[in-house]
């Protein structure tokens, strides 16, 4: 098998980590990439700690991934959230559990993890190919790039194609593989948003004191009977985005382009039970206004208090139950997502029915998939660089095995 050849396109997470798995074999690897550097959105990621992977028991790890949980356990056996912690010790990085579960480099920054990682590839001999655009194929099979040369090919004898989502395009994930891959019969489920901001439509008086605001303490749900989470957002001009809207954001999504609308659960006291609420909001009040009673009472303040006359009538201010009802379960009306090219990741991509077990093409024989450009979703908290991670292993390893298929 060392005299084998196999490109790799895509150099993000799950492309580098195909080409590890087959250097390791004595497989020729050449990675090419359409950015002047490799690895830049998840050099972007790394901005604000990097969020390696989290350390919550499997079972509810891999919970998270929802319908796509079988498919994504499977590549999770292959490298699990512990065995990427391993690996990022093997190439000398210490990672930490934060207080929230999740798993951080010690450093706080993904490039000291890249430089150690591209060291490591290189010296098992893996060639790295910057600004080089995939174009497909010729008729003689050859993968077509561009470059600033002029036009190039290559005669690998297999491909793998990591070539992300569509989220951040500047990056270099623009989704224009899905017309190439469709040219040859492969089917691919819409590309949507995920993880990413929603349209509430707040009145100007809103939008342009409160923009910016973070809702902080706070639990929210969608409409359909789900159980309140906790954590934070952030008010925008147009909406809201941020962490927890963002763990919710798959449910509402699928909602909203159902329905053309989506109405989102906030509770803005999620330590007082609505006894103790409605027990303070009905207490007098006296010449006091609204906003100072809630103030003094039960500590309701700010962009808060404004999210409160947003969404609710002015005829709640007159009762208290309603009142009390509406801080527990605030609706707020979602009409609209931020464009994907704004969202952190992709929903959508092949469909896992194109795909063998070990994500081979179904109409492309020796041509394979890793990453976020197939058909699954993950939430914030280190869930979807884990197993982006992984599906390279996978891939890598589906790569070998159909080598030596074919050599037997």
């Amino acid at each position: 098998m060392p005299s084998n050849t196999v490109a790799v396109i895509g150099a993000g997470p799950a492309g580098l980590m195909a080409a590890e798995e087959l250097a390791k074999a004595g497989v020729r690897v050449a990675v090419y990439d359409a950015m002047p550097s490799v690895g830049r959105k998840f050099l972007l990621a790394g901005r604000g700690g990097l969020n390696l992977t989290h350390s919550e028991p499997p079972e509810a790890f891999r919970s998270r991934f929802g319908d796509r949980r079988s498919q994504v356990s499977s590549w999770l056996d292959q490298l699990d959230a512990a065995g990427l912690r391993q690996w990022a010790q093997d190439l000398g990085v210490e990672t930490f559990v934060g207080s929230s579960g999740r798993v951080f480099p010690k450093e706080m920054k993904a490039a000291p993890l890249l430089r150690a990682w591209l060291r490591r590839l290189r010296a098992a001999g893996v060639q790295l190919h910057t600004r080089h655009v995939w174009r497909g194929w010729a008729d003689d099979g050859a993968l077509l790039f561009d470059t600033p040369q002029g036009k190039v090919d290559a005669h690998p004898d297999a491909a793998v194609l990591a070539l992300g989502g569509a989220s951040w395009p500047r990056l270099g994930s623009d989704g224009a593989w899905q017309g190439l891959l469709e040219a040859h019969g492969v089917d691919i489920a819409p590309l949507r948003p995920a993880n990413c901001g929603f349209l509430a439509g707040w009145s100007s008086y809103f939008s342009e004191r409160f923009a910016g605001q973070p809702l902080k303490a706070i639990a929210m749900a969608p409409q359909g009977g789900f159980d309140m989470r906790r954590g934070e957002c952030m008010v925008t001009a147009r909406g809201l985005e941020g962490g927890l809207i963002y763990a919710w954001s798959s449910s509402l999504r699928e909602t909203l382009l159902a329905k053309g609308a989506v109405t989102l659960y906030i509770d803005l006291l999620p330590d007082r039970n609505l006894a103790q609420v409605q027990a303070e909001a009905a207490r007098p009040r006296g010449a006091r206004s609204w906003s100072s009673h809630l103030s003094s009472r039960l500590g309701l303040r700010g962009v808060k208090t404004a999210l409160l006359h947003e969404c609710l009538p002015k005829a709640a201010f007159d009762d208290p139950q309603a009142l009390a009802a509406g801080i527990k379960r605030l609706p707020v009306r979602l009409d609209g997502l931020r464009p994907l090219a704004e969202a952190i990741s992709t929903a959508g991509g092949v469909r896992f029915d194109a795909l063998s077990q070990d994500l081979m093409l179904q109409p492309l024989p020796g041509v394979f998939c890793a990453g976020e450009m197939l058909d699954w979703e993950a939430p914030t908290g280190g869930y979807l660089l884990t197993a982006s991670f992984a599906s390279g292993r996978v891939a890598g390893q589906g790569v070998l095995r159909w080598l030596a298929g074919r050599a037997g």
